[in-house]
């Protein structure tokens, strides 16, 4: 079974290069993967302390950066590497405040990974929520480093939980301690014979806890605003965008929206411009006077949006009208909001647990988008209690990077 997870992966490698002349973001990946190497060598020497923590992406680094500082304060001399396989989380988070070592991780041939532990001899390596790289963890098991899967999220469909498919829970067992986000996900890794586990919530609600302690003033928001009821839409997609315009563009009540799309190329955000019409215009062409006089508000540039759901008397989180993944809906529900989402939630249990708990709306379709945001815009009761139900349950959950920290150390 391997042998063909191996001939798969060695024919991505080869095949990636011709295949990014036709599309932008896996030109990133490939043109970044180049430099893996000679970057690492230039940046680590064979007598240094090097921690490795590894990311999919940028959800996954947010949700691991509570305990990343938390080592990082604990072992200031360790050499901290930082990897992400998508481009948008080595893009975005190049510049970070954990380490100046970013790299794309290289694809997992065997050849690669013998390259990639030559240079690092990590002594401790930290994957987040999803990552089961079999080849790195295979030869991981035979280095001396710790090996630890934080804030871990299963399901019963995954492949390895299969009971044809034993060969691929060997990954799980290279891990030498796993941290679960919840019961459901530990009973999963019970049932295939792991038991090097816990619960320790998600380390998301430590890390939007941390926001509310950053200064979020924006003056160009503040300006926009103008004290008006203010719904703003995070990381929205074409999907989500088909909700939002045509509410935008036939509401009569005097509102004002903020919408930060998910991709910022140009083209679509100019695109999205096109189809609101006059009433918006772009942060980055603000006039604090112009603004004032426009309804919306589009965020064409990266880093606002954990600051932008501080301004949010209702937010709209993207990713679940269409099937790219809800984006993060707790960064909205820390400042007390009231959110509403696309029908596609089911693999996201924050977003179960504040729809059960009355804080988060799930719509299908625009008919009933319409419904729950002239809801939440004309009832400030019900648009109050639903917030106020959001940011109790950030507050009842936090505290897992303690946990996983503690229990970190007895293996350092």
């Amino acid at each position: 079974m391997f042998v063909v997870y191996n001939f798969a992966v060695s024919l991505a490698n080869f095949l990636l290069p011709a295949i990014s002349l036709f599309d932008k973001k896996i030109k990133k990946g490939v043109r970044g993967r180049r430099d893996t190497f000679k970057f690492l060598k230039e940046n680590v020497q064979k007598n240094d302390l090097v921690f490795w923590f590894h990311c999919a992406s940028l959800g996954e680094y947010e949700q691991g950066l509570p305990v990343f500082k938390k080592i990082k304060q604990s072992y200031p001399k360790a050499k901290i590497v930082l990897s992400f396989f998508s481009p948008s989380g080595y893009e975005i988070r190049r510049k970070n405040p954990i380490t100046p070592i970013v790299v794309y991780l290289p694809l997992d041939t065997q050849k690669n990974v013998e390259s990639f532990l030559k240079i690092t001899n990590p002594k401790m390596v930290v994957f987040v929520k999803y990552e089961l790289w079999p080849n790195y963890l295979a030869a991981l098991k035979t280095h001396a480093a710790k090996v630890f899967l934080i804030s871990a999220l299963f399901r019963p469909d995954q492949y390895f939980f299969k009971s044809f498919t034993k060969r691929w829970r060997e990954p799980i067992l290279c891990f030498d301690y796993i941290f679960t986000q919840n019961i459901e996900s530990l009973n999963l890794l019970k049932s295939v014979g792991y038991t090097k586990a816990s619960v320790s919530n998600d380390s998301r609600f430590d890390r939007v806890l941390n926001q509310l302690e950053q200064n979020n003033n924006l003056p160009i928001i503040d300006a926009f605003i103008d004290s008006k009821t203010c719904i703003v839409a995070g990381s929205t997609w074409a999907e989500d965008e088909a909700l939002l315009t045509p509410y935008i563009n036939s509401t009569t009540t005097d509102l004002k929206f903020i919408i930060a799309p998910h991709n910022i190329d140009k083209q679509r955000v100019q695109k999205l411009l096109k189809k609101l019409g006059n009433k918006a215009c772009l942060h980055s062409d603000h006039d604090i006077d112009t603004l004032r006089e426009k309804q919306v508000l589009i965020i064409d540039s990266v880093g606002l949006l954990s600051k932008l759901y501080c301004y949010a008397d209702i937010a709209y989180v993207g990713g679940g009208m269409g099937h790219t993944g809800l984006h993060n809906t707790l960064e909205a529900a820390v400042f007390s909001v009231p959110i509403i989402i696309g029908q596609n939630y089911s693999q996201f249990p924050e977003a179960k647990a504040m729809l059960e708990l009355g804080g988060l709306f799930s719509v299908k379709d625009s008919k009933a988008f319409q419904n729950a945001l002239d809801t939440l815009v004309d009832d400030e009761k019900v648009r109050t209690e639903s917030g106020k139900k959001n940011r109790e349950y950030i507050d009842q959950n936090k505290g897992a990077t303690e946990i996983i920290f503690r229990k970190l150390k007895e293996y350092l």
